[in-house]
């Protein structure tokens, strides 16, 4: 019988705290995305890949109300994907084109490269300084784990690993998914760089870890196990849209009078949509009059 437990993120170090480690199982996250947005399976196979990265990503943050948001924008069918993460485990996103599909490539998988094709990946933390920071690269292959990897190298000086997978069921529906991210600290001996590099090329895929049954533990257990692997911060994740009917409305608000006045003139009801969890909101003409008048007293 299969068992699915909740979505969970562990941290790890390793080799004295040369070298620092995550890992994450993110299935039911990634079959939540793939039914709030009805996405094709190569699609959710890019959506949850990136999203299973940008949870990673988010527990490097420091602060509480730090946000992390990975965009991809290509020429493939899909044309682009966002996903936004914070450093407690929440992750939303969503595809331009959820329904692109895509031929399985020459090794018979789902084609996130081709779906994605040639463009780039920005990364933008938001920190709470006045500017946030943005470091934008050129995609690499597309297959997203690659184009982290090269982020981490190219704009953080970052030596590092980034593995992601995410496995279908026939029905289309997220059989599983995860990853995990090893990464260099700055004083790791060379010694421990070839013994690490040796031992990466015997890992076989992360679906193929989490079919047998691994949990993050075990999978940074069975990459860097020799290493005195030592997990220091274990905390469930999911997926997770802030957007409220409240929050909507300041958006409505936002529009001033005029164009409030011209929305009731039209007689109409308003309809605003989430794009992160496809969610829509329906304001009568009464809640636009309300609203308005509400903008009258700002």
């Amino acid at each position: 019988m299969e068992q699915h437990t909740a979505d969970y993120m562990v941290r790890a170090t390793a080799a004295d705290a040369q070298i620092r480690a995550f890992a994450v199982t993110s299935r039911e996250l990634a079959e939540e995305a793939r039914a709030d947005h009805n996405t094709s399976p190569v699609v959710t196979a890019a959506l949850g890949r990136l999203m299973t990265g940008a949870l990673m990503m988010g527990g490097m943050l420091k602060g509480e109300k730090d946000i992390l948001t990975l965009q991809i924008r290509g020429e493939g069918p899909v044309h682009g994907l966002t996903v936004t993460a914070d450093s407690s485990g929440h992750v939303k996103g969503y595809a331009d084109n959820p329904q692109a599909m895509m031929p399985p490539n020459s090794a018979g998988k789902l084609d996130v490269g081709g779906v994605i094709g040639a463009g780039v990946l920005h990364v933008m933390k938001d920190m709470g300084l006045k500017e946030p920071y943005a470091s934008t690269v050129t995609l690499q292959t597309g297959e997203i784990a690659d184009d982290l990897t090269y982020y981490f190298a190219a704009s953080e000086q970052i030596p590092s690993v980034v593995a992601l997978g995410v496995l279908m069921n026939r029905d289309n529906t997220v059989r599983q998914a995860g990853g995990f991210i090893v990464q260099l600290m700055p004083f790791t001996s060379e010694e421990v760089i070839s013994r690490l590099e040796e031992k990466l090329t015997k890992i076989t895929s992360v679906t193929e870890m989490l079919e047998a049954g691994k949990s993050p533990e075990e999978i940074l257990e069975s990459v860097l196990g020799e290493f005195g692997l030592e997990i220091t911060d274990r905390m469930p994740v999911e997926f997770r849209c802030d957007c409220s009917r409240e929050r909507v409305e300041k958006v409505l608000l936002s529009l001033g009078k005029k164009e409030l006045q011209e929305l009731v003139d039209e007689g109409n009801e308003v309809q605003l949509h989430c794009h992160f969890c496809n969610k829509s909101y329906t304001f009568p003409v009464a809640d636009v009059e309300r609203l308005m008048k509400a903008a009258d007293v700002k």
